[in-house]
């Protein structure tokens, strides 16, 4: 069987969160994210958060949850600043801009937005003959792997609010930035006006916890997820993996893990001469490799190419999840060509 390290939801869901399904499976329910299930998962997040005033809104996907967020935040003259590397800006196929909103990229060679980068753009976007600036989003982890610190996290908020700018934070592997010493849940809470905490890439079959923290996006938030069919009819789907993964910290064990396993990956790398275009702090990791030697490698490994670099080398991406197992990484590490 080929060993999978392509991405972090190519299994299905812890056990805990499968029991909980299975528990409430012909409980009669109320529909749409009002039943109990939602309820108690979003009183924990607020708990978690310390953050007693924010919404709570579970979502099935990470698309999908930022396509809704930002079109509640922007008017239809205003534009998304991110890094060039962005979700929104590469692999969502032009969601925002297909919603009348367009998105900004910013050079960030390590995947992370400075306040230097958001004032350049808001420098080249002065009147009202452009696109207005209007929100920032920003990804922890981010997609190469990196994480925003606590501090970077107050840097970019105080730029934020100092510009009228909303700061949006997708946490689709917010599991994996914390464990690594990425900004905790309260600060995103304090400095973030929206934020997800992702869990279809930890542990759940899917879904993204949506947390709004500024009044003025809470405002028919549930009309905007319903307009853009975002409101799941059977929401204590959601809102049991949610409570399932929170309970007894669970969710944090999980993303633990994935680090774990990522980082005995990247040592056994190191061991046999492999760089990385970025340095591996979470559960994405991005070595350099001759082609030749990666494409040997996919005869027993599942991952994916990244970047070319040219001269028969490109940057590789690797991806552990809750579910990687020890015996896994160490026998993609026994299938490793040594770097002479």
């Amino acid at each position: 069987m080929m060993l999978c390290f392509t991405s972090d939801y190519t299994t299905g869901a812890h056990p805990r969160v499968l029991e909980a399904l299975q528990a409430i499976n012909l409980r009669e329910t109320a529909g749409y994210g009002m039943d109990e299930d939602c309820r108690a998962a979003a009183a924990h997040v607020r708990d978690l958060c310390a953050a007693p005033q924010a919404q709570v809104h579970f979502l099935v996907g990470g698309t999908q949850a930022n396509l809704v967020l930002i079109t509640a935040a922007l008017r239809p003259h205003e534009a998304a600043v991110c890094a060039e590397t962005g979700h929104i800006n590469v692999h969502e196929t032009g969601s925002i801009e297909a919603a009348g909103h367009k998105v900004l990229g910013v050079p960030a060679p390590d995947g992370k937005l400075t306040r230097e980068g958001i004032e350049i753009v808001l420098a080249a976007h002065a009147d009202e003959h452009m696109v207005k600036p209007a929100l920032v989003y920003i990804s922890n982890t981010t997609e190469v792997g990196t994480v925003y610190t606590d501090a970077e996290i107050e840097a970019i908020s105080a730029c934020c609010r100092e510009n009228a700018l909303a700061l949006y934070v997708d946490g689709a592997r917010l599991g994996s930035a914390i464990a690594a010493g990425g900004a905790s849940l309260k600060t995103l809470a304090r400095c973030a006006d929206a934020f997800t905490i992702g869990g279809t890439k930890n542990g759940a079959l899917f879904g993204e916890a949506m947390v709004l923290t500024n009044p003025a996006l809470m405002r028919d938030f549930r009309y905007i997820m319903k307009q853009r069919g975002a409101m799941l009819a059977k929401g204590w789907l959601l809102g049991a993996q949610f409570a399932a993964l929170l309970q007894d910290g669970l969710y944090f064990d999980l993303a633990a893990h994935a680090n774990t396993m990522a980082n005995r990956l990247a040592l056994g790398m190191k061991d046999r001469g492999y760089g990385f275009l970025y340095p591996p702090v979470s559960n994405q990791i991005f070595p350099i490799m001759r082609d030749g030697a990666a494409q040997r490698l996919m005869q027993h490994v599942q991952f994916q190419r990244a970047q070319p670099l040219g001269d028969g080398e490109s940057v590789w991406r690797f991806v552990t999840s809750w579910s990687t197992k020890e015996a896994d990484v160490d026998a993609l590490i026994d299938f490793l060509e040594p770097v002479n």
